[in-house]
């Protein structure tokens, strides 16, 4: 652009990219003035500038069907997530050109774990529908849509997160571990929030990944198998194409929501299910986060729920971060899954006075114990109870679910901690 092209005192190249953010700001604004101020906008846009994540997503624009572009996908998400622009992602399979079955499949594994989830191509390419490429891999690609979905819960969070701080829902591992100097030219990994790393396949032909998993001292689980691993270490990762390393943080709690469905809209009253991974120090901690997920009611009226949940001295606890606040939602939780734990003797929801035997399981070769159908709704805050009995150098515990007010707390010898 020549310099002389001016728009009075300012050069064209000064201002050019402006265009394309005034644009996605000037469509969102529409929509809500079209919804009387109701309603979220959602914009998706090419063209960005410094502050685009106001207004809504971005995509890296027209790449191609090649490895190399379905793996530098990655460090141009991180990036843009360090600027602030979180809800980014890539066109799954690759905008020109036609993808391989086996790039197609991989690309949706990685596409599934980053902040915006779209497949896009050109309309000269051919057909590409996940139905197209023989049952073997349309079931491999509605599996890792499957998990997509169930995360939707954590990703929710995270955009809470982003939205309130700023923090990336993406990142790269040393915005977590700065300390970790193995951490800082890692880009063919990244964490989800602060408890997922994901480590994607996105070389053709893979049959193996080395993984880093940061954090000397802490343990990471395999959230397909619930096998631990030692951080601060390389770990070498066998895979077949129905493979994308998944990792859940040691001291970390993700909920979930298991249910396969159609759509999002049909999982919105679906229950919960918390998945806690315990830390070496038998800790862990997590948010949820529950709106109406399409009004301005969360910051016109408050209305949202925003707690806190802690498992720490063998108390499951959840205080609320907003008190304030009111939404009410018809989900529960339906299981509680606790990695690293401990077998107990029995599991009692105790509510109103009354206790009731909660079902359970556990798989003492894994160490995680499951515990089915608590029933327990977010409208009320339960109370776990333990007492710990000494018995051939085994440690049993009784657990028992309780409401009260404002409070979640696991007793243990009739102590709240």
């Amino acid at each position: 652009m020549h310099k002389d092209a001016l728009h009075g005192k300012w050069e064209h190249r000064e201002i050019h990219n402006i265009y394309g953010l005034y644009v996605q700001m000037a469509t969102a604004e529409g929509q809500i003035q079209r919804s009387g101020g109701v309603e979220r906008p959602f914009v998706l846009t090419r063209a960005f500038f410094a502050g685009s994540q106001r207004f809504g997503a971005v995509w890296t624009g027209d790449n191609a069907a090649e490895w190399g572009h379905l793996k530098i996908s990655i460090p141009m998400c991180l990036s843009l997530g360090l600027v602030g622009v979180s809800f980014c992602g890539a066109d799954i399979g690759g905008f020109f050109k036609n993808p391989s079955t086996e790039l197609l499949v991989r690309w949706y594994q990685t596409g599934a774990y980053q902040p915006f989830f779209r497949a896009h191509a050109h309309l000269d390419t051919t057909r590409r529908e996940p139905w197209l490429f023989g049952p073997e891999n349309t079931a491999l690609i509605r599996e890792v849509i499957r998990q997509r979905y169930a995360l939707l819960p954590y990703w929710y969070q995270l955009f809470f997160q982003a939205y309130r701080t700023g923090m990336p829902v993406m990142r790269p591992l040393w915005v977590d571990y700065p300390k970790d100097t193995a951490t800082f030219t890692i880009d063919d990994e990244f964490l989800i929030g602060s408890d997922l790393l994901v480590h994607p396949v996105t070389e053709e032909g893979s049959r193996g990944v080395t993984a880093y998993l940061p954090g000397a001292g802490e343990v990471w689980y395999d959230v397909h198998t619930f096998q631990k691993h030692n951080g601060a270490q390389n770990l070498y990762i066998p895979v077949t194409l129905s493979s994308i390393p998944v990792f859940q943080r040691g001291g970390s709690i993700i909920p979930r929501k298991d249910r396969v469905r159609r759509s999002s809209a049909c999982m919105e009253n679906d229950p919960y299910t918390l998945y806690v991974a315990l830390s070496p120090k038998k800790f862990a901690e997590g948010k949820l986060y529950i709106d109406d997920g399409h009004s301005f009611n969360y910051d016109a009226k408050k209305e949202f729920i925003h707690r806190s949940l802690t498992f720490a001295n063998n108390a499951l606890t959840s205080s609320n971060l907003c008190p304030d606040c009111n939404f009410l939602t018809s989900s529960w939780i339906e299981k509680v899954i606790i990695l690293g734990a401990s077998k107990p003797s029995k599991v009692v929801l105790k509510m109103d006075g009354k206790e009731t035997p909660v079902d359970f399981e556990f798989d003492s070769s894994m160490s995680v114990l499951t515990l089915r159908k608590p029933g327990m709704n977010w409208q009320h805050v339960l109370l776990l109870s333990a007492v710990h009995i000494y018995l051939q150098a085994l440690f049993l515990s009784t657990v028992y679910f309780h409401f009260r007010h404002n409070q979640l707390c696991l007793y243990v010898n009739r102590v709240c901690f």
